[in-house]
């Protein structure tokens, strides 16, 4: 392969028993697309690939067949993409297809650790396939069905007919709070295994520049609410309108601005807020007091209001539980007129963290030390590299002009750099997806990086 030559990209196709991998693999192969793709295939127990099809679709497949893919990378995923490169010229891209029992880390790990395979190589994203009607009791049941979500770039929510809206929207939610990194798409209940080619090819999951033009706000830290609004209030009372929407409450914090604050730094004042278990009775006049939120009970009935005393003229913030939209929520004055936000910042949903594989997100505007960054992490990683599924990020290192994009899987991390910040913030953000974590650990050492 000429130096000049772009490296061949590589999808991780994954999913629990059933899920529907194989499906969505054939209907790939059949597809108009214009792409050749060679298949690297490890069949446990499951239908296989059509081997007409493959042949009809002049694509070329390769089978592991000396058990789970996971314990045969080093062995056999080499081998075999070391010969697919004496017929480079035959396909574009590869896809392999995993067993329903295996844990895709080490097959990403190939991509990391093998000079020869990251030469050639790249990996464009691992997709995880999700059999929606048996979701609940297979992640519950089963650490793999855990670890292909914690380890994916795009989720697809499959059998999309067979549970209802209310039961997909919960899926979501208990995915997004596994995995905050990865793209969620349904597939087309019409099809077996509907969904587009280009939403699980070329997807540049382990690509971040382009992860951000899927999902711009991934890397932004987790919060309990999902949207800040800002208002320019008159002395006087204000009233918040609510109906019943998909819960039966909503949570709500209203708090004076600060000058020159934007939404992120007041979303981190009033985190802590929405952390307290109180109980509070409202009134329905009632000058708002610092640092407090309100659970607001809504009425099955008709619209709720919730009326507040504003001291005088100036710019208050309101941090929603739930986007206003799901409860039809208005601001109106004393009037009785309609008071619209001047500005508004929306955020990734935040999540109970029941789960055994849950996600954390660090970010600081200030640079980092280079050594004490490196010391740190590797330090972690020893420590957590086994519980660590996936890392990304961006570095900010002091004297450094350039932006770092790093990507790990366990114990094993890259780094890149991506040219200079330009006019970006300069902002070092880093996502965690494991299991069982020691988020203050991570916190901590996270932030004692920072450059003096």
């Amino acid at each position: 392969m000429s130096p000049n030559e772009p490296k061949i990209p590589v999808t991780v196709l994954t999913g629990f028993l059933g899920s529907g991998k194989t499906t969505l693999l054939n209907r790939v192969l059949s597809e108009h697309h214009g792409q050749r793709i060679a298949v690297i295939e490890n069949e446990f127990g499951e239908i296989g690939v059509d081997q007409e099809l493959v042949i009809n679709a002049e694509e070329e497949i390769f089978e592991m067949n000396n058990g789970c893919i996971c314990c045969t990378v080093r062995g056999d995923l080499i081998r075999i993409l070391g010969n697919l490169m004496q017929r480079r010229t035959k396909f574009d891209r590869i896809i392999v297809e995993t067993t329903g029992m295996a844990n895709p880390g080490p097959v990403a790990q190939t991509f990391l650790v093998d000079e020869d395979t990251k030469s050639q190589f790249t990996l464009d994203g691992i997709v995880t396939l999700i059999d929606v009607k048996h979701f609940t009791d297979q992640v519950e049941r089963n650490k793999e069905v855990r670890e292909q979500i914690a380890f994916a770039d795009v989720i697809v929510l499959n059998k999309t007919d067979l549970v209802d809206a209310s039961t997909l929207d919960d899926i979501e939610r208990r995915i997004r709070a596994m995995n905050a990194m990865a793209r969620i798409e349904r597939a087309d209940p019409a099809r077996r295994a509907g969904i587009a080619v280009e939403k699980i090819l070329g997807i540049g999951g382990f690509d971040l520049a382009r992860a951000l033009e899927y999902q711009p706000n991934f890397l932004e830290p987790e919060y309990p609410f999902e949207c800040m609004q800002k208002y320019e209030f008159a002395a006087g009372r204000v009233s918040l309108q609510f109906v019943q929407g998909p819960d039966p409450a909503i949570s709500l914090a209203l708090f004076a601005a600060i000058d020159q604050e934007d939404a992120l730094a007041a979303a981190e004042r009033s985190f802590l807020w929405f952390s307290k278990d109180e109980e509070i009775v409202l009134s329905n006049s009632e000058l708002i007091p610092a640092n407090r939120m309100y659970p607001v009970a809504l009425s099955a009935s008709g619209t709720t209001q919730i009326h507040f005393e504003i001291p005088t003229d100036g710019r208050w913030w309101l941090a929603l539980q739930h986007l206003p939209e799901e409860f039809s929520m208005r601001c109106v004055n004393a009037h009785k007129a309609l008071v619209k936000p001047i500005n508004e910042r929306r955020f990734q949903p935040s999540h109970s963290h029941d789960d055994e594989v849950t996600s954390l997100s660090l970010e600081s505007e200030r640079s980092l030390d280079a050594d004490r960054f490196h010391n740190w992490l590797m330090r972690e990683l020893q420590v957590q590299g086994n519980n660590i599924y996936r890392l990304k990020g961006f570095l900010n290192l002091a004297g450094c002009p350039q932006r770092i994009v790093i990507q790990g899987v366990h114990m094993l991390t890259d780094t890149a750099e991506l040219g200079p910040w330009g006019d970006r913030p300069r902002r070092s953000q880093l996502v965690f997806i494991g299991r069982d974590l020691d988020t203050d650990s991570l916190t901590r050492g996270f932030e004692a990086c920072v450059a003096n």
